[in-house]
């Protein structure tokens, strides 16, 4: 299988071409391109998780250790005193990072259920609903970002079936077909629990209308078709056949309502109000 720094490295430019093409579509706020191309990141070295003394596992459990931390220090600031949060604080970090550690690893093995379509599927679910209800963000974003982290998942599964074929040996390794697989066969109880997961999460996840209308729309795939190669064409000059470069229509230049995803068009910003009238001026003596 590959090793992580090839992981890393693959994801980053498979999360890089992607949040390339959302800015050139101008999908998602600045703000919130980093974000969505750090789930990506995340994705490329997630299926390792199962890997117990991998780097992704490590990273991983001691992440999930602090932010669950701070999520329950946040949510009962007001309940407990100082002392009393300190050992909640305290005791959530120690819990996910060792205990529900050793737990997960004890039901868990490499190349198992995590190296599935279906966990990928569970995951980006899990995504979206984190991005959403946690993070805040709108959901054409949480399902963008959801979207990033399954891209990134699955180039993970299928870098790894490419390293299960030996070109100069030109063999086929006995790992192949473990990395990418629709689910877990040797243990169907893995697979019937992911399964039941990924339902579950799903029930609690943002609409997906807005990122669907977003995604299918007929403007914005013209428009990356238009911008797909410099107008002047010096760097690509054998390649123009690949854009058609008829002036756009109006219904592509037509100005497009603002939607939660979609930060592109600038909305007209909202006229100026009235500067208050000023109040009269108090006379300074009596009666007047």
């Amino acid at each position: 299988m590959a090793n992580f720094p090839t992981h890393i490295a693959v994801g980053t430019m498979v999360s890089g071409a992607l949040a390339t093409i959302t800015v050139a579509a101008d999908l998602v706020a600045p703000e919130n391109i980093v974000a969505v191309t750090l789930a990506g990141m995340l994705g490329s070295v997630l299926p390792d998780i199962d890997l117990k003394d991998s780097r992704p596992a490590q990273a991983m459990f001691s992440g999930l250790a602090v932010f669950f931390s701070f999520a329950v220090l946040f949510g009962l600031e007001r309940k407990y005193s100082i002392a009393e949060m300190l050992i909640l604080w305290l005791g959530t970090l120690l819990f996910v990072r060792y205990a529900a550690k050793e737990v997960f690893f004890h039901f868990s093995y490499h190349r198992g259920i995590w190296h599935s379509l279906l966990a990928m599927v569970f995951c980006a679910f899990v995504t979206a609903w984190v991005f959403w209800a946690l993070l805040l963000r709108d959901p054409g974003v949480a399902w963008l970002a959801a979207g990033f982290l399954a891209v990134g998942y699955l180039t993970h599964l299928v870098l790894d079936e490419i390293y299960s074929v030996d070109v100069m040996d030109t063999r086929i390794k006995a790992s192949f077909g473990t990395a990418l697989k629709p689910l877990d066969k040797k243990h169907w109880g893995h697979s019937a629990a992911m399964a039941a997961a990924a339902g579950l999460v799903f029930l609690f996840t943002p609409p997906t209308k807005v990122f669907v209308e977003n995604i299918s729309s007929h403007t914005l795939w013209s428009g990356l078709h238009h911008r797909l190669l410099p107008e002047d064409n010096k760097w690509f000059a054998g390649m123009a056949w690949l854009v058609d470069r008829a002036p756009p229509t109006k219904a592509e230049t037509a100005p497009q309502a603002a939607s939660p995803i979609s930060t592109g068009s600038v909305a007209p910003s909202a006229p100026e109000a009235a500067p208050a009238a000023l109040p009269a001026p108090v006379s300074a003596e009596p009666g007047k």
